[in-house]
């Protein structure tokens, strides 16, 4: 009995130490596999001055700049060219291959089937807006297309050969002071985590930008400024703020109109580039 129980015993610690030693053997197996993935998403820089040797991950096809400090070395690259400063969940753009998508739309969708204010929309909250969430947007975002009348004097007194970019740039500047309870440094860093006073900013940007800009170019071309007609679209309305001289029912051509939108769709969001970096 003793012995029929000692050989029963020594079979199932046979059993358990073969078991044992496959899962060992997958496991280091795993580790190695593990290892060559890591070593494949990595770089190897080598200091030739020194001899020393630093290995830096790479994740989308990025290395981390900071890594170079271990070299006591930097990075230079005044235009640009081969450096991305962020990421972006919002834009995704491939020059060389002609590809540019705007959370995950392919443009050449948007344009033909979309306006901008949809893809302002889509850009600012992360989906198309459905025809209610449209039609609050526009309503919203149309009646913030009037400017204050003190603002509207102020870009009269500019010179009248004066730059409309300078004009532009100056009076989306001076809009800030019409708005104190919007200003941080008046009403403190809490104005950037209130949802409301975010939102409120953001539909007056959008809507005064395009009277803001056609003020700026009727005063150069010395003509009177036009009221904003916030029953017609966004691009046709800044069209007619453009255009319009004395005729009382003057509409946009619908077909600059929609050239003008599609316009607005492409430059809807400005990328990352050595502008986005000075502004």
């Amino acid at each position: 009995f003793f012995c029929w129980e000692f050989c029963g015993t020594m079979h199932r610690l046979q059993t358990i130490t073969t078991h044992v030693c496959s899962s060992s053997t997958e496991n280091d197996n795993e580790n190695e596999m593990d290892q060559t993935r890591s070593s494949e998403e990595s770089l190897t820089i080598r200091d030739n001055r020194t001899g020393k040797e630093i290995t830096v991950p790479i994740s989308d096809d990025t290395i981390p700049a900071t890594s170079l400090s271990q070299l006591r070395i930097r990075s230079y690259d005044p235009g640009y060219f081969n450096t991305a400063p962020a990421k972006s969940a919002i834009t995704f753009i491939d020059g060389d291959k002609g590809i540019l998508t705007y959370r995950g739309y392919p443009i050449e969708v948007l344009a033909e089937r979309s306006n901008f204010l949809e893809v302002a929309f889509l850009l600012i909250h992360g989906e198309l807006p459905n025809r209610i969430q449209y039609d609050n947007w526009k309503t919203n975002i149309m009646g913030h297309t009037f400017i204050h009348q003190n603002m509207v004097e102020l870009m009269q007194n500019f010179r009248y050969d004066a730059h409309p970019m300078g004009m532009f740039i100056s009076t989306m500047a001076a809009m800030g002071t019409f708005y104190p309870e919007c200003n941080p440094a008046l009403q403190g860093k809490g104005v950037f985590s209130d949802m409301y006073v975010r939102n409120k900013q953001i539909v007056r940007i959008i809507g005064k930008v395009t009277t803001i800009a056609a003020c700026a170019y009727r005063h150069r071309i010395g003509r009177p400024f036009n009221m904003p007609n916030s029953n017609l679209g966004y691009a046709e309305n800044f069209l007619y703020m453009l255009d319009r001289l004395q005729e009382p029912s003057f509409l946009p051509n619908p077909r600059l109109a929609r050239a003008l939108n599609i316009m607005f769709i492409l430059h809807a969001d400005h990328e990352l580039n050595c502008s986005t970096a000075a502004m």
